[in-house]
């Protein structure tokens, strides 16, 4: 899927996040082989979609890359989770939709994987689909249930290395920090020795109150003033999933460590973790792939040196950080169901002055 128009970033508009070197696009897919696609469904009261994203252009079910994943919070219905913490891998796509599209998107990931692997439930076990999900009922018909197996079909084949932020695929109908929110991302380069690595991060940021907004170390929310037609006490606490890439070579243990600083980047954006708000992460390294027909007794997987592991701390928490400020910016104002409408941050951005440190 390729970007229609430029939509400024969080850095194009003076924000920049952190000290660490972005990669050249500074997207997830930075990171070589990752690749994102979405199908947004945009018309009236529907406000919804589907994001997918794919840690290799290989087999996935055939080559497991390295994954954990990480529970910030516990309110949220994803699937999958379970099994990439007992083996340490990850063996399809991961798919970003709506609370209620969980059940469909599974559906459809399977069938996808059982078409590319006749040996799944024949002559080998079976397949672990990882969906994640946050609550778009707010500006969606999501009693609808409008997400199809052929939109996660689509999403998955319109998987590429470019791809648009904001108000798209599983982000169409998201809200945070009472404004209009969606899909974000944003990558680091990690020097280690003479070598450079990149660590990307998506975000579906669906969470947070408007007067906690944090911008660079900033309190942006109160200064923002009242925003039209936010309905108090309607808006859901809300969710975030995130999802961490990296080709650095680190074990599921040490995924698991990086993956849980990722809080520190949804903290600086002023989110608290309310009670009712789902904050998992997934996490994957492409620079190990676990081999499903593996003949080998003794399998040996590389890691880095642990004393090295602070700048991949502060690589994660920065890119969270941007990727959610991301997310806020490229998002457009959107009305949805009941006539609702939520405003972009943009929209506050042209009558507000900001000078970075």
């Amino acid at each position: 899927m390729k970007k229609t128009k430029h939509i400024r970033t969080a850095r194009e508009h003076g924000f920049v996040v952190g000290q660490m070197q972005p990669g050249s696009m500074n997207l997830i897919t930075d990171v070589s082989g990752v690749r994102v696609g979405h199908v947004t469904i945009s018309r009236g009261d529907v406000q919804t979609g589907v994001t997918a994203v794919l840690p290799h252009g290989g087999n996935l079910f055939r080559e497991k890359p390295v994954a954990t994943s990480h529970v910030i919070n516990g309110f949220g219905k994803s699937m999958g989770l379970i099994q990439i913490d007992e083996m340490g891998f990850l063996e399809t796509p991961v798919i970003l939709t709506n609370t209620l599209g969980i059940g469909t998107a599974a559906d459809a990931l399977i069938r996808y994987m059982l078409d590319l692997n006749p040996d799944i439930g024949s002559t080998t076990g079976s397949v672990n689909p990882v969906i994640c999900e946050c609550n778009d009922g707010y500006l969606n018909d999501i009693r609808g249930m409008h997400v199809t197996g052929d939109h996660v079909r689509q999403a998955i084949d319109n998987a590429a290395a470019v791809f648009d932020q904001g108000s798209v695929g599983a982000g169409t109908g998201m809200c945070a920090y009472g404004l209009k929110g969606g899909i974000g991302s944003a990558s680091r380069v990690v020097p280690l020795d003479s070598d450079k690595y990149t660590l990307g991060a998506l975000v579906l940021a669906n969470m947070g109150k408007k007067r906690d907004l944090t911008v660079c170390g900033r309190y942006l929310g109160p200064l923002l003033g009242p925003v039209p037609g936010t309905e108090p006490g309607l808006v859901p606490d809300g969710s975030i999933i995130i999802i961490l890439a990296t080709d650095l070579p680190l074990c599921e243990r040490q995924l698991g460590r990086i993956a849980r600083r990722a809080q520190t980047g949804v903290a600086r954006t002023g989110s608290n973790i309310d009670s009712g708000s789902g904050e998992l992460v997934v996490a994957f390294s492409t620079a190990s792939r676990i081999r499903h027909y593996e003949h080998r007794a003794v399998v040996t997987l590389p890691r880095i040196n642990e004393n090295l592991l602070n700048s991949v701390f502060r690589a994660v928490a920065e890119c969270t950080e941007e990727a959610i400020l991301n997310a806020l910016v490229t998002a457009a104002t959107t009305t949805g169901i009941n006539g609702r409408t939520i405003y972009s941050l943009a929209d506050f951005l042209d009558n507000f002055c900001y000078q970075g440190e």
